[in-house]
C-alpha cells in the first residue's frame, strides 16, 4: 500500500485552542434541542467554516424501532412574581426551561408551581439541565437556593413553545481521501448552553475538518453533527447500505475541560482505533483512563449496537457524569480553556496521523541485518542524545518488517512513540531497505 506524510493536522498548530474556543463561544448562547431552529442555527455557524451538507428528516419517519419526533421550538419563557418581576427568565439562561417543554400560560400558587420546578439540592447554586423529549410536560429549572427564596403567593408561568410536525436536522461534511474507506467523527448537537458538553466537541471537529480541507489523505473523513441518540439512529437508518465503508470512528464530547482524558473502547475492544488511541494517550497523557465498552454514554452505543458493531470509540476529557459541572449551568465558558481544547485537538490529530501513516513494512534484505553504517543510517558519533533511540528504532523496524507487523505493532513492541518508528521506516525506505 502507498505511504505518505499524513494529511492529518498536527498538535503543534499555533492558536488552534483559541480558534476552537472562539467558535464554542459563538455556539454557547444558542438554545438547542433534538430538533428545531436551534440546531439549524448551530449548523449555520459551522457552515461558515466547512461546506456542511444539512439534511432534514420529516417528523413521523420510522428509523428502526424509533420515530422521528415532532419539532420543538421556543421563543420565551418566564415565571413572574406578584409584582410582575421575572424570577425565572429564559432570556437569562435557556437552561431555565425543561427542554422540550410543552407550552403553558397560567397562574399558580407556589406549592403547585414547585411540582413543575427541577433543582439540584446537593448543588444549590446551579441550574440543572433537564429534558422531556418523549413525554409531554411543562417545567422550569432553577437554582435550589433561588427556589427557597421565593415567598408564598401566586406566580404567573409562561412558556411560549411549539411542538408540531417538522423536521429532525443534522449536518455532515465529507473530506474525500484516496480511498472510499471512511473514518467517522461524530459529535452531538442537541444540548443548549453547555460549553463542554458539547459546544467544545462541535467546535473542535469543525476546526479539524477545516484543517483537513485541501490535504491529501488515504482515508476519507466523515464529520457528523447530529442530535444525540435519535440523530445517530436516524443517520444509521438512512445510511445503512454504506456503513461497511467505516473502518475507524470516534465520538467526540466534552473536550474542553482539564480532566482526563478518557477513552472508551469500541464494543469489541480490539479495533484499530482502540489500539491507536491507547498508543496516543500512553505518550500524550500518561494519566489517561482507557475504559472498556459499556452500553451507556453517547452515540457510540448506537454505532456499536450488535447489528452494526462499528469500530467506533469515544473520546472526552473528564468522563461524563463524574464532575459537578456536568449538565448544569456551571458548564459555562469559564469551565473550558483554549489550552485544554488544543491538547484534545492534538491527541485526536495524533490518532489521525497514525491511521494515515500505519502500514505493513517488508524488508528488502530479510536475511540478517543490512549494514547500516555504510548507508549513513547508523550513528557512530558519541554525544548525540537522540542517536541511541533512533538506532534502536531502525533495528526494531528491520527485525519486524516481515509483512505481518504494522508500524503500530512495532511501536508498541518497542515501547516507542509511533512517530519515531514511522520516521525510521521512512529513512529505511529512502535507502532501499524496505520494499515500497
Amino acid at each position: 500500500m502507498s505511504r505518505r506524510s499524513t494529511g492529518a493536522p498536527r498538535c503543534e498548530d499555533t492558536g488552534v485552542g483559541e480558534d476552537i474556543f472562539s467558535l464554542a463561544a459563538e455556539l454557547y448562547p444558542i438554545c438547542r434541542s433534538i430538533t428545531g431552529d436551534g440546531v439549524r442555527q448551530t449548523l449555520r455557524h459551522l457552515s461558515r467554516h466547512i461546506n456542511l451538507a444539512v439534511r432534514e428528516v420529516p417528523s413521523g419517519t420510522r428509523v428502526f424501532d424509533w420515530t422521528v419526533p415532532r419539532e420543538w421550538n421556543i421563543r420565551d419563557a418566564f415565571v413572574k412574581n406578584a409584582e410582575g418581576k421575572r424570577v425565572v427568565d429564559f432570556r437569562h439562561s435557556n437552561l431555565h426551561v425543561l427542554n422540550y417543554s410543552s407550552a403553558v400560560h397560567a397562574k399558580l400558587a407556589l406549592d403547585k408551581l414547585r411540582e413543575h420546578i427541577f433543582t439540584l439540592p446537593e448543588q444549590p447554586d446551579v441550574i440543572p439541565y433537564r429534558t422531556s423529549y418523549y413525554a409531554e410536560r411543562w417545567g422550569f429549572c432553577m437554582a435550589h437556593n433561588r427556589l427557597l427564596e421565593l415567598p408564598d403567593g401566586v406566580y404567573e408561568v409562561f412558556i411560549d413553545s411549539s411542538l408540531e410536525e417538522g423536521q429532525l436536522t443534522y449536518g455532515e461534511y465529507l473530506h474525500q481521501g484516496e480511498s472510499a474507506d471512511e473514518f467517522l467523527l461524530s459529535a452531538h448537537v442537541c444540548h443548549p448552553s453547555l460549553a463542554n458538553d458539547n459546544c467544545s466537541g462541535l467546535a473542535l471537529l469543525t476546526h479539524l475538518a477545516k484543517r483537513l480541507k485541501g490535504r491529501k489523505t488515504r482515508f476519507s473523513y466523515r464529520f457528523l453533527f447530529s442530535p444525540g441518540t435519535i440523530g445517530a439512529i436516524t443517520w444509521l437508518a438512512l445510511n445503512e447500505r454504506n456503513l461497511g465503508r467505516i473502518k475507524h470512528g470516534l465520538v467526540i464530547s466534552g473536550v474542553g475541560d482539564g480532566g482526563g482524558p478518557t477513552y472508551k473502547k469500541s464494543r469489541g475492544g480490539e479495533a484499530i482505533i482502540d489500539r491507536v488511541m491507547a498508543h496516543v494517550l500512553r505518550y500524550a497523557a500518561p494519566g489517561a483512563v482507557v475504559l472498556d465498552f459499556t452500553p451507556y454514554g453517547y452515540d457510540e452505543r448506537q454505532y456499536c449496537s450488535p447489528g452494526f458493531d462499528l469500530p467506533v470509540g469515544s473520546f472526552q476529557r473528564s468522563q461524563f457524569g463524574t464532575f459537578p459541572e456536568y449538565h448544569t449551568s456551571a458548564d459555562d465558558l469559564s469551565f473550558i480553556r483554549p489550552a485544554h481544547l488544543a491538547e484534545s485537538f492534538g491527541m485526536i490529530s495524533a490518532a489521525l496521523d497514525i491511521v494515515e501513516g500505519d502500514y505493513l513494512p517488508k524488508s528488502a534484505m530479510p536475511k540478517c541485518e543490512p549494514q547500516l553504517g555504510r548507508r549513513g543510517l547508523y550513528s557512530t558519533v558519541g554525544g548525540d542524545k537522540e542517536a541511541p533511540s533512533q538506532n534502536m528504532a531502525l533495528l526494531w523496524v528491520l527485525n519486524f518488517a516481515d509483512g505481518k507487523h504494522s508500524l503500530l505493532d512495532i511501536a508498541n513492541r518497542a515501547q516507542m512513540p509511533f512517530g519515531i518508528i514511522a520516521d525510521a521506516a521512512r529513512r529505511l525506505r529512502e535507502k532501499g531497505l524496505l520494499l515500497a
